[in-house]
């Protein structure tokens, strides 16, 4: 066994302990300052384990590695390897078998249907978001808008000949798109590598490898970086959750369970045939913490979203009694991931400048942007996947039975400030039977739209951050599909023209107005005016910014038209709409704004002063006094 040099203690000291937060400096392959590379894998498990690749001619005894330490590490030194050069590891396991694996901290990989990693030396590229890169150190991003559009890469658009659109390619058209349509931030469905499309790149092989499908690592760091010029922000869509069972990827990689639970009870998730890390594990440990550090600092994503952190959590997760284990407590709460996920938040908030670290959940479980000190698991963002169920339940409704279901628009207020909430409209509520955001709307084809442009501005108004699947935006009736990209033809039709127009409106709307999003996250910036009319299924509430200059948001769920709906508002004065979804350019039936509404001495809803407001059906109105 080789000796570690005294310069790799300390990275290989860290490594084990399970806090190394960036061991793809140390593992993988680095070009050295003689020229040469440098090969290092974690294989404890092998009997041996040598470098083939194209540098080589794929021979497996050309370039064996030397054993540097009982826990298990590789390492050689190999000459005339160039960038792009692609490679394995030849693993020989105590049964004598070989494997062919790619290497789990490649920074490049071939395309698919290619499963090999390829030499990539990172940090060529050079940024020039400076400006946005400090702007983010010092905002305090739960008192910021966020109005986040969800996009699958290889869907949104593509060529007429059916090839995808590259990472530079997607700069020059994705993001003015987005600019103009006035959303803050980008969440890009997982683009680390995959060799399945089908997955949409939720089965990763490669950690720290952007897919090649559109092209190399410094594309994707150009497009993250016309997007911060742009001034958009970028979120990655992450997955520590579940790896593929691949034969090239890190299942069984050195002839055993390495980065996955031995105990299938704990390492399989079999209704999505992926097995399931080994959060007990330092080195695995490492290998996640490092990999979610890569994104957000090398390639300035400005947060992660976590996939599947309810998975991670229940060891019964999509088991059945007898397939699963109970801890030592005798619960179900795998303690060893609780664990790493407030290991993994308190290194991430500690190595990166106040990113995004969102956590998609399905449960109630307790204080999950709470920091880990408390007992939280350290997050600062979850996805209220309460208040989308609830609300894409009582969309689908007919307006008639609407007033039965009342609680489904109001329960999600008595918890909004329970966590920091994002309001998710995302790419799993659009598929697999579920239909379309629009085509979820009760009623004839106009009925759809205003029912579209209600459910948006309500979701615009309710306190918590706000995403939206892409397509949603312009009324796509048919369901997404990752082979397919968007209707974008639908633009030639005068409803969903609008319907883009009034997403566009609305979305400015939100950004110009701090009432919507400053105090998300407290009572502070919430009243209610009006929750129980139930029997018009009409609801107002009122949105407070840090200045105390409110927003009147009513919202008519129903097709009924009101010609004096009257609400208590809390000052005398005048109240002028200023922003009303029935309108004629947005699709509605209104030529202008209402126009103002001057309270009078008339209690209501605990208010001593109250207005009559012309109301539509299926519309919202916002409102503001000024004077």
């Amino acid at each position: 066994m080789a000796s570690i040099p005294k310069e790799y203690e300390l990275p290989v000291y860290l490594f084990h302990s399970g806090k190394n937060a960036e061991a793809y400096r140390f593992l993988g392959a680095h070009k050295l300052k003689n020229g040469r590379h440098v090969f290092r894998v974690w294989a404890p498990h092998a009997i041996a384990v040598s470098v083939c690749g194209d540098f080589n001619n794929w021979n497996e005894n050309e370039a064996p590695m030397k054993r540097i330490n009982k826990e298990g590490l590789w390492e050689t030194e190999i000459d005339g390897v160039k960038q792009y050069d692609c490679y394995k590891y030849a693993i020989t396991t105590q049964n004598g078998r070989v494997l062919m694996k790619a290497d789990p901290y490649a920074f490049h990989s071939e395309t698919r249907p290619g499963t090999a990693s390829k030499v990539y030396a990172p940090g060529g590229f050079e940024w020039t978001d400076g400006a946005w890169m400090s702007r983010r150190k010092t905002q305090d991003i739960l008192k910021q808008p966020v109005n986040i559009y969800e996009i699958h890469f290889g869907s949104w658009k593509l060529h007429e000949d059916g090839s995808f659109y590259s990472y530079r390619e997607m700069a020059a058209a994705l993001v003015p798109y987005v600019q103009q349509m006035g959303y803050t931030h980008i969440e890009m469905m997982p683009i680390l590598e995959h060799p399945f499309d089908g997955s949409w790149g939720y089965q990763v092989t490669g950690y720290f490898a952007p897919t090649s499908r559109y092209g190399t690592p410094d594309d994707l760091m150009y497009f993250i970086n016309a997007c911060h010029n742009a001034g958009i922000g970028v979120i990655l869509d992450w997955v520590p959750a579940h790896f593929p069972k691949d034969a090239h990827g890190l299942y069984e990689f050195d002839g055993q369970c390495l980065y996955e639970y031995q105990d299938l009870r704990k390492g399989e998730h079999k209704e999505w045939g992926t097995r399931v890390f080994d959060y007990g594990k330092e080195e695995v440990r490492s290998f996640l913490i490092s990999s979610a550090v890569y994104w957000l600092r090398e390639f300035h994503f400005d947060g992660l979203r976590v996939d599947a952190v309810a998975s991670m959590l229940y060891l019964d997760y999509g088991r059945q009694d007898g397939d699963w284990v109970r801890n030592k407590y005798g619960g179900n709460e795998n303690l060893e991931a609780v664990d790493f996920l407030r290991e993994l938040n308190t290194a991430v908030f500690r190595e990166v400048d106040n990113p995004m670290m969102i956590a998609e959940e399905s449960t109630a479980w307790p204080m999950i942007t709470m920091p880990p000190d408390v007992g939280g698991l350290g997050f600062n963002f979850k996805w209220n996947m309460g208040w989308m169920n609830d609300m894409l339940r009582y969309t689908a409704l007919d307006p008639f039975f609407r007033k039965d279901n009342h609680s489904c628009i109001t329960f999600s207020f008595f918890y909004a400030f329970s966590e920091n909430f994002i309001l998710p409209i995302s790419h799993d509520e659009v598929v697999h039977g579920k239909r379309s955001l629009i085509d979820k709307m009760p009623g004839d084809y106009d009925m759809k739209f205003d029912g579209a442009r209600l459910f948006l501005a309500y979701m615009m108004a309710h306190p918590g951050k706000k995403l939206l699947f892409m397509g949603s935006e312009f009324g796509q009736f048919k369901e997404w599909d990752y082979e397919s990209g968007l209707d974008w033809l639908l633009l030639d039709y005068e409803k969903h023209k609008r319907l883009q127009d009034f997403s566009k409106a609305l979305n400015r709307f939100y950004k110009e107005t701090p009432a919507l999003w400053q105090n998300d996250y407290s009572w502070e910036g919430f009243q209610w005016i009006s929750s129980d009319d139930n029997a018009n299924s009409v609801i107002a509430f009122r949105r407070i910014a840090s200045d105390k200059k409110e927003m009147i948001a009513v919202f008519n769920f129903t097709p009924v038209e009101h010609a004096d709906y009257r609400i208590g508002v809390p000052e005398a004065g005048t109240y002028k709409v200023v922003f009303d979804t029935s309108l004629k350019k947005y699709g509605g039936k209104k030529a202008r704004l209402s126009g103002t509404y001057k309270s009078r001495k008339k209690p209501m809803h605990g208010c001593d002063q109250s207005i009559a407001l012309h109301l539509g059906g299926l519309s919202a109105v916002y409102l503001e006094k000024i004077k």
